[in-house]
């Protein structure tokens, strides 16, 4: 028990670190007019190809390397393209309300609408992928970045994302609904860790004297270093990197095979779930190896662009394993939904957005743990009935949307009642 609780404490820093990443490229995004245009430019594939060519590109669609058909933007109907909108919407109003990334519910969002785990994966890394180069703002964050624990980071990050990407592959050539299971129990194991770390921070909270605060928190995590990065930073196994110089005399040294199994780790989870792993890094950085919340909010920033492109492209792209439309679709969604999310903050509790993001992760958890018996039955590992496990499926898929639903709503309606507030406070 006190590992999944450990497990949710961790996940839920790194998902509140990676949703201030998301919050900053959306707003870099959003107010340059280059930006813009290059978005403009990302979605001429899927306003003209999507429509008015769409039969004749659907029978002209080349081979990829891997031998899988091309899924180009063609493929999807404009009615698929707005859903995708709607999916990256809803993430987009998790990450900007409440300051806790909401790119967990985006895989389980598609895999309940038939799209294979394979896909959703690869899908998702190439729309953070998009974002991360689009917004990135690495000019400003120079002064922050460690070039070299950067760099030995990528190798092991791009060493686990190579090995992620394979297995995901080959347990889709192997058996499409084998994949599906695997993906969807590392889903379950995250998402309820995270979502009962979440419902139990919620809980505190609302216990708490003067009970709420902000839902984005008001402690600067990581600011002082606990036994493990102590302990861990003592060894000195060749070859040290220095780091910190800046922030404390001397700066601070850890074995660079640290950083490498960090970065492993990181790339691995990255391409089995398509989550970028921006998440992953922060607390392993702070929590773990000690490095200073500075350093790895700019080497963050930094890694991201590398390993979710690799990811993405190296391990999906060139397999056929992305649905661009998707892609794009859940990039303007989550554009817009960071921004009314994080205005809607300044008229809403705390405390009430942090009872909606416990709920939306255990949403996504009940999602894929009533999805689950489905694929392990199939692929014969328990034996359910159809009839019961096509039951649990569609209790899931409602409950998870359901909520899903009156989360966006209800933060778009407090946003359209409030707008004259919003204003005068700008002003």
């Amino acid at each position: 028990m006190m590992f999944f609780k450990n497990l949710g404490r961790f996940l839920y820093h790194g998902s509140r670190a990676h949703a201030e990443w998301e919050i900053s490229t959306a707003n870099t995004i959003l107010r340059s007019r280059k930006r813009m245009m290059v978005l403009g430019l990302l979605l001429i594939p899927i306003l003209i190809g999507g429509t008015v060519f769409a039969d004749q590109l659907v029978g002209g669609l080349p081979e990829y390397l891997g031998g899988k058909n091309a899924y180009s933007p063609s493929f999807f109907t404009m009615k698929i393209f707005l859903a995708s909108i709607g999916v990256g919407l809803c993430a987009g109003l998790i990450t900007g309300c409440i300051g806790a990334g909401g790119g967990f519910i985006i895989a389980p969002a598609l895999m309940s609408v038939g799209v294979k785990g394979i896909l959703a994966v690869g899908t998702d890394l190439f729309h953070i992928f998009a974002k991360a180069i689009m917004g990135s703002v690495l000019h400003k964050k120079l002064g922050n970045i460690s070039v070299s624990i950067a760099l030995i980071f990528l190798i092991g990050s791009i060493g686990g994302a190579t090995l992620g990407g394979w297995i995901n592959r080959v347990l889709y050539d192997f058996n499409p609904v084998l994949s599906d299971a695997f993906i969807t129990t590392i889903y379950v194991i995250m998402l309820g860790a995270l979502g009962s770390y979440a419902l139990m921070d919620y809980l505190k909270a609302r216990k708490a004297p003067g009970g709420g605060g902000s839902a984005h928190g008001g402690k600067d995590e990581g600011s002082e270093m606990g036994s493990l990065p102590i302990k861990l930073q003592s060894m000195n196994i060749p070859p040290m990197v220095s780091f910190d110089e800046g922030l404390i005399p001397g700066g601070r040294r850890i074995s660079s095979w640290f950083l490498i199994a960090s970065g492993f780790f990181v790339g691995l989870a990255a391409a089995i779930m398509g989550v970028g792993g921006g998440f992953l890094t922060f607390p392993l950085f702070v929590y773990v190896l000690g490095i200073s919340s500075m350093t790895t909010v700019g080497t963050d920033i930094f890694q991201i662009i590398f390993t979710a492109g690799y990811s993405s492209i190296g391990q999906y792209a060139i397999y056929g394993f992305i649905f661009y439309t998707l892609a794009m679709g859940m990039l303007l969604g989550s554009l817009l939904g960071i921004q009314i999310g994080a205005l809607s903050t300044k008229v809403v509790k705390g405390i009430t957005i942090r009872g909606f993001y416990a709920l939306s992760v255990l949403a996504g958890f009940v999602n894929r743990g009533f999805a689950l018996p489905a694929k392990l039955s199939s692929i014969g590992l328990i034996k359910i009935p159809k009839e019961t496990t096509a039951v649990l499926d569609t209790i899931g898929t409602y409950l998870f949307f359901i909520i899903i639903s009156i989360f966006a709503i209800w933060v778009i309606g407090t946003f359209v009642m409030n707008i004259k507030k919003l204003k005068g406070e700008e002003v």
